[in-house]
């Protein structure tokens, strides 16, 4: 995940970036005004904006938002030593997912990333087919962890991080008893969730079931056979009742 922060003192902002990349996150780069901002936001996929409503420049940071939607919406935190209602106000206009206020402390910052993600895609959700899924394990010692879907990427969380994953590069899906493992090329991402419960919820319509435990990203396959399908160096098995359901995705010349 892709932060941006715009953050006018450098020590600030060099803080910020430290204790973002301490938690994993990528921080793009710190921008000290919001035109320089608007210009790396245009050149790089940014998944979310720190922004500081006090900036130097033509535009401050709730301007400099406003500009930032034009391009695309992604979800926006604003920082400010500033409480008063009619900043608070000019604010709220521009919709922004979290608000904090300075000094930031090391818990704040993390839930105001949580809550900003799932304000954002509750939102998303709302306007569109997009859908976002909250995990609860069942087990109260268990950790939270939970999957949101903003367009065509999930944000899987595990311990206080999100990990963005494009729905395209997904390999497959693996069902564990009461655990579904998400596997791309790269990575692995287990939660606690029904191999169902992660079909019903998550709007891609390339994954396919093909045995009780397993289903499938279609445009991931290299070959097949009657039982069992290569993706890399993995192979799927293909159980006799889901066959007919996943030849149906294949036209036959």
């Amino acid at each position: 995940m892709t932060i941006l922060i715009v953050e006018d003192e450098a020590i600030v902002g060099m803080d910020l970036a430290a204790r973002l990349e301490a938690e994993g996150y990528d921080v793009l780069e710190v921008a000290d005004n919001g035109k320089d901002a608007l210009a790396l936001f245009k050149a790089n996929e940014v998944d979310l904006v720190l922004l500081d409503i006090q900036l130097k420049g033509s535009w401050d940071g709730i301007e400099t938002a406003q500009h930032l939607k034009q391009i695309k919406s992604v979800p926006i935190v604003y920082l400010s030593g500033q409480t008063d209602e009619e900043t608070l106000e000019r604010a709220k206009e521009t919709s922004p997912s979290a608000y904090l206020t300075k000094p930031v402390g090391d818990v704040a910052l993390r839930i105001s990333i949580d809550l900003a993600i799932h304000n954002f895609a509750k939102a998303k959700a709302e306007t569109s087919s997009t859908k976002a899924l909250n995990v609860v394990p069942k087990e109260p010692n268990a950790t939270r962890e939970s999957i949101l879907q903003i367009d065509n990427f999930i944000f899987i969380k595990q311990s206080y991080q999100f990990n963005k994953v494009k729905l395209s590069e997904i390999l497959y899906l693996e069902s564990d008893n009461n655990y579904v493992h998400i596997i791309t090329s790269s990575k692995k991402f287990t939660l606690r969730l029904t191999l169902n419960g992660v079909l019903e919820r998550i709007n891609f319509d390339k994954l396919v079931r093909t045995h009780r435990s397993f289903a499938i990203n279609i445009d991931q396959i290299e070959s097949f056979n009657d039982h069992e399908i290569i993706m890399g160096k993995h192979t799927i098995p293909l159980g006799r009742n889901y066959k007919d359901d996943f030849m149906r995705y294949f036209d036959f010349l």
